[in-house]
């Protein structure tokens, strides 16, 4: 018999109606004998994380403020879920746990020890209303003193501890230090866990449970009924995750990915639903163009015009290092034979776009600069846009007849992305336009 490993979201493990969800859910296939859970999400709408309290919490025992009322909140939330969900008391000895979190914030836990704190005790809650056994992830993902994923030593953890469990439940988010420390991954990091916890065991699918049936072709705020994406391979994923669409984080692909581990993304809400299943190769379907689309806004385009600048070995090399001065990473970087267009993140730019052309100006003495700080950037994502001629002449037809004006064009080798700039006054107008042209109106349409 094949293993899952499934791993259930902030939504799924909210409360515990969306517990008793998660154990039909389990209990209905026998193959997922490994899950990883998230920290509670939100129940309603104005409802707060949990790990946002504990974050305040943290921040509060910094300044030197009273914290207790905050971290009642989270013991009484916990405390609510286990009674309501029948569990005892004793066996979980949840006030123990509490009093060591406490015990440890006083003595200047980090910021990651106590964000960890809400995957932790969710973990112990669902592993004793399954019947599973809880492994903590400080057992299993290693860190290394400056905090960087050992992946090796990481991958024999998990192959010599788990398969010691016949049925598992471990925390996402969070592993351990050398010294024992707890460290984090980034925000949202438990689909991280998931997937190398299915790679190490060689899952035969990695099912990632939250509350939407999957990737859609666009974004419902901007098309109308989008089509859902079916199947969609590794690569088409990670592009547009880059450019913004969610539901999964984008690391946590690079680890099933290496060992052709399919990734099912479904909703505890309706677990009927297929979902969206991720591949490494989605090209089956000789009809099929477009995968999705997806932009973000915001981007400062600084464009630079220098005669002969192929021909200037250390151009890149001097932009590069004026970058490196100012901490920031390039988006895109499309250029010609005298042309350059640097993209930045507006956000991560901030106030300092004139020092910064300045130095640019300075460090590369270009023949003229042009500065856009007014862009969005959209994503039109397929593998078989490389089939396909005329992809792009389709596009281009598609925006211009909804009179919205490119202003910047970035297309790598691949011809799995073609990347534009336009306005962000055009941004939702220009989604539409290129949805309507690939996939059809009858599909979707304007809001």
């Amino acid at each position: 018999m094949g293993i899952k490993v499934a791993k259930f979201g902030g939504s799924s493990v909210a409360d515990v109606i969306q517990f008793k969800k998660v154990k039909s859910i389990v209990e209905a296939d026998p193959t997922r004998s490994v899950l990883v859970v998230s920290a509670p999400g939100k129940r309603y709408e104005t409802d707060t994380k949990l790990t946002d309290l504990l974050y305040l919490c943290q921040t509060h025992v910094e300044h030197n403020l009273p914290w207790d009322q905050l971290f009642q909140v989270v013991r009484d939330r916990f405390s609510a879920m286990a009674l309501s969900l029948g569990l005892s008391a004793d066996a979980l000895d949840l006030e123990r746990e509490f009093d060591t979190i406490r015990d440890d914030l006083n003595g200047g836990a980090g910021g990651d020890y106590i964000a960890s704190r809400g995957e932790y005790l969710n973990a112990l809650l669902m592993a004793h209303f399954l019947g599973f056994d809880f492994v903590d992830a400080t057992e299993l993902i290693l860190f290394d003193e400056r905090g960087h994923l050992m992946e090796q030593e990481t991958q024999d953890a998990i192959s010599e501890i788990l398969p010691k469990h016949e049925r598992a439940v471990v925390p996402g988010f969070y592993g351990s230090m050398p010294e024992g420390r707890v460290k984090t991954f980034s925000r949202g990091g438990s689909d991280i866990t998931g997937a190398l916890l299915a790679k190490a065991l060689q899952a035969d699918v990695y099912e990632n449970w939250t509350d939407v049936h999957g990737f859609l072709v666009a974004d419902p705020r901007i098309v109308k009924n989008p089509q859902p994406i079916e199947t969609i391979s590794y690569q088409e994923l990670r592009e547009l995750s880059y450019m913004g669409a969610g539901v999964l984080h984008e690391d946590a692909i690079f680890p099933v990915r290496e060992t052709n581990i399919p990734i099912n993304i479904r909703n505890t809400n309706d677990a009927d639903h297929p979902g969206t299943m991720i591949v490494a190769d989605a090209s089956d379907d000789p009809d099929k163009i477009v995968t999705g689309i997806a932009g973000s806004k915001d981007f400062t385009v600084i464009a630079l015009h220098k005669h002969m600048m192929n021909k200037d070995r250390g151009f890149v090399r001097r932009l590069f290092g004026v970058l490196s001065d100012y901490d920031l990473n390039f988006e895109h970087l499309p250029k010609g034979i005298d042309t350059m267009s640097l993209v930045l993140s507006k956000a991560k730019v901030g106030d300092r776009l004139q020092d910064i052309v300045e130095d640019i100006e300075k460090k590369l003495e270009p023949d003229h600069i042009e500065v856009n700080d007014d862009i969005a950037l959209i994503a039109t994502v397929g593998e078989g846009m490389s089939r396909r001629k005329g992809v792009a002449a389709a596009l281009f037809t598609a925006l211009a007849d909804a009179d919205i004006n490119i202003r910047l064009i970035d297309q790598g080798s691949s011809e799995m992305n073609i990347i534009v700039g336009v306005l962000n006054g055009d941004f939702e107008r220009a989604i539409r336009a290129i949805y309507g042209a690939f996939i059809g109106e009858q599909n979707g349409g304007t809001q």
